[in-house]
């Protein structure tokens, strides 16, 4: 039988994961502080007041910022404190719920990402919005086996990570996630719509380690698959709790 061999969030758009033993989650809703904050690169109009979803271009993000990648990221969900380190040492640290300590991020990232960005660097967020890729509230859901297959196929070892997924499925033969779109599966106490298959960028090219751009993945997908999908979005349609090792399977 399938199950979750781990879970992780990302509280900040583009920066490192964050794994936890066990995930409550309401229906409609994302993992608890899954993308709640970002960082915008450049004016982007996005207004706290009437959140909207915005093309990850309006953000530092993987995809183009693999320097990002080199950051360990630390939120304290108590505090609303974000701790980044490179290197072993602590570089900037600060509340997200205060003016003060969201301007000591901004500062970091000002001088950190000055080649990349495009105006002052803001840290953005708004009650209850997602700052994902997706238009929708999803969990993203991946394969593991699926990923030793995409290791097989480009002729190295790839990092789960680089998917940057909630849900991390080990026990289910390689695609099978694909087969699910459509239906409805459980874990735990949370029962989920499979709404869609993930279409990979070109963040998946840079080694969550190093920050290295050292893999072609979406074109090597294409290229064996005829498609750059890995993993699928889920929709949370009961409120539970889910935790490391629990059953996966559709009902």
């Amino acid at each position: 039988m399938a199950r979750i061999a781990g879970i992780y969030r990302y509280p900040v758009k583009g920066l490192s994961a964050e794994p936890l033993d066990r995930a409550a989650l309401s229906t409609g809703g994302t993992l608890t502080f899954d993308r709640a904050y970002a960082i915008e690169n450049g004016p982007s109009g996005f207004d706290p007041a009437s959140p909207r979803h915005l093309p990850k271009i309006a953000f530092l993000m993987l995809m183009r910022n693999e320097r990002l990648a080199e950051l360990r990221t630390h939120f304290d969900e108590a505090t609303r404190t974000l701790t980044i380190g490179r290197d072993g040492a602590v570089v900037a640290a600060g509340r997200l719920d205060t003016a003060g300590g969201r301007r000591t991020i901004e500062r970091f990232f000002d001088q950190f990402s000055r080649d990349d960005l495009r105006g002052a660097a803001r840290v953005l967020d708004a009650p209850g919005h997602s700052f994902s890729d997706s238009s929708r509230k999803v969990v993203s859901l991946i394969n593991l086996e699926t990923v030793r297959a995409i290791a097989g196929t480009v002729g190295a070892d790839v990092d789960p990570l680089r998917f940057r997924g909630n849900l991390y499925v080990e026990g289910l033969p390689a695609w099978e996630e694909f087969a699910w779109v459509g239906k409805r599966i459980a874990a735990g106490g949370v029962a989920f719509a499979v709404v869609d298959r993930i279409d990979r960028c070109a963040a998946t090219n840079v080694d969550p380690e190093t920050g290295v751009r050292d893999l072609t993945i979406p074109r090597s997908l294409l290229e064996a698959y005829g498609h750059a999908d890995c993993g699928v979005y889920l929709e949370v349609v009961s409120t539970g709790e889910l935790s490391v090792g629990d059953a996966i399977e559709p009902v």
